[in-house]
Order: structure tokens, then sequence, then C-alpha cells
């Protein structure tokens, strides 16, 4: 019950989304995209445009420490202005490493301050761990086969393959990777942010169970990371 509230609520969000929004493609740790929102919230921004822009040359130089360059890239996308988001492009293309990610986030944030500036409306930005492609989201499914320690047969697997890229197609998605690990069906894919989940894994599970009713109804779907193998059985396990 308290999972079906919880879909509820994120499919009433994703209804409300305005028409012009944008989806971050890069898949970044949800950790990470965590400590750079509250890092930007909680850093006092006690510089005028004028001070951050004249320190925006420091982001280049390999002796600035790489704390007050997290601090710069910050403070440079919150500025309203092309050329602190030119910076930002500039470093990302070529970053420190320990910062590639932190770039990414801030070249999206100013992305974001600059839209809306200039448009003077407010610009939506779906983040997530495994990122996405254009208004598609990425996603990390595993379909469970109905006994526990029996592998999926050859059929089975290219049943369960062919009816998930058949599902995937139609709603205007993409499968890009799928691999079978004993009773799992591992798989990720490309699917429209508005895209009706439920109803899409529902209809491949009954389209399989057809054939000897051998997939479970309930499945592991999520966009925050890939789930090794111990991971997925962990959870499995856990929930029953």
């Amino acid at each position: 019950m308290e999972d079906d509230n919880i879909y509820k609520r994120i499919q009433e969000a994703i209804s409300s989304l305005p028409e012009n929004f944008s989806v971050l493609e890069e898949q970044i740790d949800i950790e990470l995209q965590m400590e750079y929102f509250n890092y930007g919230r909680d850093l006092k921004t006690n510089f005028s445009s004028e001070t951050i822009l004249q320190h925006q040359a420091d982001l280049f130089d390999p002796d600035v420490p790489l704390d007050e360059k997290k601090n710069l890239l910050v403070l440079l996308a919150s500025q309203e202005k092309v050329e602190a988001f030119r910076t930002i492009e500039k470093y990302s293309k070529k970053p420190d490493p320990e910062l590639r990610a932190w770039g990414v986030l801030a070249l999206q944030e100013s992305r974001m301050v600059i839209q809306s500036s200039l448009m003077d409306e407010q610009q939506v930005y779906i983040s997530t761990g495994l990122g996405g492609k254009g208004q598609k989201l990425r996603y990390f499914v595993v379909l469970i086969g109905r006994e526990n320690d029996v592998e999926y047969s050859p059929i089975q697997q290219k049943l369960l393959k062919n009816e998930l890229e058949f599902a995937v197609t139609k709603n205007d998605g993409e499968l890009e990777e799928m691999k079978f690990e004993g009773n799992l069906a591992v798989a990720v894919m490309l699917l429209p942010v508005k895209s009706d989940l439920q109803g899409l894994f529902l209809n491949v599970i009954n389209e399989c169970n057809q054939f000897g009713d051998f997939v479970r109804q309930d499945i592991i779907i999520t966009n925050v990371k890939r789930m090794n193998i111990e991971e997925i059985k962990h959870f499995i396990n856990r929930k029953q």
C-alpha cells in the first residue's frame, strides 16, 4: 500500500510537468547531486557578480585548491551572465578529474539560470542517478523469475526480451541493455518521462505468463543507480 501511494505521488508530480522541461543526461551518483545542491544552498553569496567573474580564471589554475574551485563553480552557476556559463562550459570540457561531475552539475544549473532569465519563466530540470536523453529517463529494471533457484530457459529468455523490446519501442523508448542471471532478467532502458511504467511492465509480464506463468508480478524499477546481483538478491530477500 505504501509503495502504491509513493508511485501515485510520483505520477501526479510527473503529470504536472510543463512541456519545456529538460533532463540531465549524465549518470551522476545521486548522493553527489544532493551534496551539490545542498552546497549551493548553504554557500553564503557575500560576493558581487563583478567579484565572482574576476575570479573565473582561477578554475584553470592548477595551483588553486579544489575546494576553492568547487565554491567558484557554484557561485558562477548562480550568475545570470552568459560569460559565467561559457566559463563553466570551457572548464567542463577539461576539468580537474575530481570535479568532473561537479562541473556537469554547475553547467546544468548555469544553463537553467540563464534560460530562466532570458525567457522570463522558471525552467524545470530533472536529474536522476542514471541520467537520460532528451525527454527520456534511464531506468534499471529487474524482472524476477517465479522459482527462486530456477534459471530462465532459453525460450523464456527470448520471449522476455522480445516482449520487453516490443513494449519499450512501442512507448517511444529504447532498450539499451539486457542480461540474464539465474532467475533474474536485468535490463537498462530509456523511456519518456511521462510513461505509464506500471502499465508497461505489467503488460509485459502478463504477455509472458500466458506461456507458463514464469515471471513474478513484483519487479524492481529504479532510476537512482545500477544494482549488482548481490544488491538485487538482498533487496528481494528483504522484501520477502
